[in-house]
């Protein structure tokens, strides 16, 4: 199983500011929809409450604290090894937030699916570092502003260095 991050993140690994995204991408939107699509995402209590509606075609692995915490067709977890322990199995799985979710999880992904967008921001919520020796960046796409798009960006992929 190939456990994956994927997020958009500013310049100084901004990610969002109370519990929304700082930016609106149509592009970075529908790149997320056709990678995590028919494929496990797992995610925190929060950033699942940020969405109008559970995401169409995807299965929700929540994580939360919250002991009585349930929403209909979501798996609700309570820690990072019981997510792990429900997506086992499946060929990959989405890390999609938040901040503390992907911090928490930096030390098990193989890949990071990144959105670098090219501007620094207030935020309240940040990506982790990517350390260089411990990642190579295998993948680059860039994108420059346009009437749809606020910021350049880059489509970055990242994959886990073997030792």
């Amino acid at each position: 199983m190939k456990l994956i991050s994927i997020a958009a993140a500013g310049t100084r690994n901004e990610l969002g500011k109370d519990n929304d995204l700082i930016w609106h991408l149509p592009l970075d939107f529908k790149r997320f929809k056709s990678i995590t699509s028919n494929h496990y995402i797992i995610m925190g209590r929060k950033t699942f409450e940020s969405f109008p509606k559970p995401l169409p075609n995807r299965t929700h692995v929540i994580i939360t604290k919250q002991k009585d915490y349930t929403y209909k067709n979501c798996i609700v977890v309570s820690s990072i090894d019981e997510a792990i322990e429900q997506v086992k199995g499946q060929e990959k799985a989405y890390v999609i937030g938040g901040g503390e979710i992907y911090k928490q999880f930096m030390p098990f992904v193989d890949q990071i699916e990144l959105t670098r967008v090219h501007g620094t921001f207030e935020a309240d919520a940040y990506f982790p570092e990517i350390n260089p020796e411990q990642w190579n960046l295998v993948f680059q796409e860039f994108h420059e502003k346009d009437e749809k798009h606020n910021y350049d960006f880059t489509f970055e992929t990242y994959v886990r260095k073997k030792y």
